[in-house]
Formats: C-alpha cells, sequence, structure tokens
C-alpha cells in the first residue's frame, strides 16, 4: 500500500509540474542511502568546496536538508602531521551529522593518521579526495593526481580502510583528460581496497569545470560496482538530479557550484525526491536575509578573515534581480559588516518598494 501511495503522489506531481520520474527511481529513492554501516536519509548530497563548506555554510545548508550527508573543505594530512593544533577546517557541530571530513594527501600513513584524528572529531565517514584539478594539489600528488597513480591511490584506502572502524569514500573525476579516462578501472580498484562508497564527477582533469559533466561514464561505473555509485558535476536544478538519476542509474546526487550563493538546492532536492512536491523557490529578498546571516556568521566564526571570505558569497547571492550587478561589485569590496549590512539592506528595500 504504501509503495502505490508513493507513485500516486509523484503521478500526481507529474501531472502538475511535468518531472516525469519513473518507477525505478521512486522505489530507490523511497529507501535510505546506506554506506556500509551508516544509514542516511537523504540520497542528495552537498559537495565538499574549498573555500566554501565551512562550518557557517553547512549551518545554512542543513537548515533546508536536515538529513543529507554534509562534508567539510577538504583538509591536508600533512598538515595535521606537523601541526600541534587541528585546523579549524575540521570543527564539526556535534548536531551536524551526518557529517564527513573530507582528506586529501598522497601517503597512506599520513592519511591513516589523519583519518584516526578525523574520527576523534566526530567524522561519520572518511572521504578520500582524489578529484581536485587544482595545480598546487595535483603537483605535489594529491587530488586528481592520483587517477595517475591507481596503485599508490590503493594503499591510501587500504591504509585508512584499516586505520579507522568508520566507512571510508572516494571522490574523483573520470580520468586525467580525454586520452586517459581510467574510471572503470579506476573505480573497481577502489572498491576493492575497501571503498564503501565512490562519488563521481563526471568530467576529467583538464576539463576542470568546463564542458558539461559525461553522466554516461558514471552509468557505465554504477553497472560495474556493487557499492553506492553518487554522481556529481551539473546537478543545478531538481530536474537536472532527475535526469542525473534515470541516465546513470546512481544511487544519490551531489550537488556543488549550484550551492553557491543559493544553500537552498540541496533542500529543494531533497524535498522533491522525500515528498514528489515542489517547494517555493525563495524569493531575492530572502535570499539577500541569508545573505546577511551569512555575512553575520563568518564575521562570528573568523573575525576580520570570515569578512573577507564573505565577499565572494555575497556577490554568489546577488542575481536574478534588478540591481543585483551593481550590488554585487559593491560587496565585493566590503571591509566590515556594517558596510555589507548597508548594502545589503537598502537593496531589500529597493525590491519591497518596487516589487
Amino acid at each position: 500500500m504504501i509503495q502505490k501511495k508513493t507513485k500516486t503522489r509523484y503521478q500526481m506531481n507529474q501531472n502538475k509540474t511535468m518531472l516525469p520520474i519513473s518507477s525505478h527511481l521512486q522505489e530507490k529513492l523511497s529507501v535510505p542511502l546506506k554506506i556500509a554501516s551508516v544509514e542516511v536519509k537523504s540520497r542528495v548530497l552537498q559537495s565538499p568546496l574549498s573555500g566554501v563548506t565551512d562550518l557557517v555554510f553547512r549551518r545554512l545548508v542543513r537548515r533546508y536538508s536536515p538529513n543529507s550527508m554534509m562534508y567539510t573543505e577538504m583538509v591536508s594530512a600533512t598538515e595535521i602531521h606537523h601541526l600541534k593544533q587541528l585546523p579549524k577546517l575540521m570543527e564539526i557541530d556535534s548536531n551536524e551529522q551526518p557529517i564527513s571530513i573530507q582528506l586529501f594527501d598522497c601517503r597512506p600513513d599520513f592519511m591513516a593518521e589523519a583519518a584516526q584524528k578525523a574520527v576523534e572529531e566526530g567524522a561519520e565517514t572518511i572521504d578520500i579526495h582524489m578529484g581536485c584539478p587544482v595545480n598546487k594539489i595535483t603537483k605535489k600528488g594529491g587530488g586528481s593526481s592520483l587517477l595517475r597513480q591507481p596503485e599508490t591511490a590503493k594503499k591510501i584506502v587500504n591504509e585508512v580502510v584499516k586505520a579507522v572502524e568508520v566507512p571510508v569514500t572516494v571522490k574523483t573525476r573520470i580520468g586525467w583528460n580525454d586520452n586517459e579516462i581510467n574510471i572503470l578501472d579506476f573505480a573497481k580498484k577502489m572498491e576493492d581496497s575497501g571503498a564503501s562508497m565512490l562519488t563521481i564527477h563526471g568530467r576529467t582533469r583538464a576539463q576542470g569545470y568546463t564542458g558539461n559533466a559525461r553522466w554516461e561514464w558514471i552509468k557505465k561505473v554504477k553497472e560495474i560496482l556493487t557499492i553506492p555509485v553518487i554522481a556529481n558535476g551539473d546537478i543545478f536544478s531538481i530536474e537536472a538530479a532527475i535526469n542525473c538519476l534515470e541516465i546513470t542509474g546512481a544511487d544519490g546526487v551531489m550537488c556543488s557550484r549550484g550551492t553557491l550563493g543559493y544553500p537552498f538546492l540541496v533542500g529543494e532536492i531533497d524535498h522533491f525526491f522525500q515528498t514528489g512536491n515542489i517547494r517555493s523557490k525563495p524569493t531575492p529578498i530572502q535570499r539577500l536575509e541569508c545573505a546577511k546571516e551569512h555575512l553575520q556568521g563568518l564575521w562570528e566564526y573568523k573575525g576580520k578573515r570570515g569578512i573577507y571570505q564573505a565577499r565572494k558569497h555575497l556577490s554568489w547571492y546577488c542575481k536574478g534581480f534588478p540591481g543585483a550587478s551593481e550590488l554585487r561589485d559593491n560587496v565585493s569590496r566590503i571591509e566590515t559588516v556594517e558596510q555589507g549590512y548597508e548594502l545589503l539592506d537598502k537593496a531589500i528595500e529597493l525590491l519591497i518598494i518596487n516589487y
């Protein structure tokens, strides 16, 4: 009976919103995501993003998607090894589960040590980043350069799995470039080494964030693995999330750039997956109110450094309404919380008057 009701709800939503969804996908979405021993009640994940997914940002995302898996910014295992005090990047709230700490490095022993400390901090899973395309990471043998070093990648996963009792996951890309798309062999090695889940960004390292994500490669990976596979890349809307899961057969989607200046996205997709209903999108005024909260949170958490970091966040919020371009330019130069509040409040007042 429950399954029939679920199908009816989605069918009604199809007629109303034109968001078709197959019965097979409905069935998958009706059960929690299992990452080895960890059960997650949402199949929409917030991607780890350097300089973005700190405690302040995660709290905003969590408000709209309380059950989604969150990830810290990527943390250097070398930094953890050499510092007496753990980096602030690893700081997590006791009430923000499910949460994963993402680590990167090319040394298995450093990674194992860092994983143990991450678990002590409260990480429910350990994610190993083998997909970062940034030169300063790949030149040191980390990130997506591990796609070219599969034996080292295997050792890293092996050592981390042995070092901790929580599930170990891997995030990677489909290959180094178009001539070196080796994700099928690489993915099988990760599973055989003990990884409990694999997240695949459907681009090569050479692509960076250009061009389209090639979901067809994620589909091929899903067909050969038994562990959960999460699809990443070009998930900017509910429609894109549905299409991606229908095409790839993946076990969930991970949102990345679509959440910049829009911490509502994970919750919007998850709400539809859970209920079949589309949540009303926030108005420009609501987005700017959220921007104010984001600014205040960064100031309280990081002080002056938080203000400088807030500049990019605030600029991401400024789009899709009259005056957004000028506001974006102004908030990118703020020096104080007061300046940011003044600019955002004026923009809100204008929107109230004109709309």
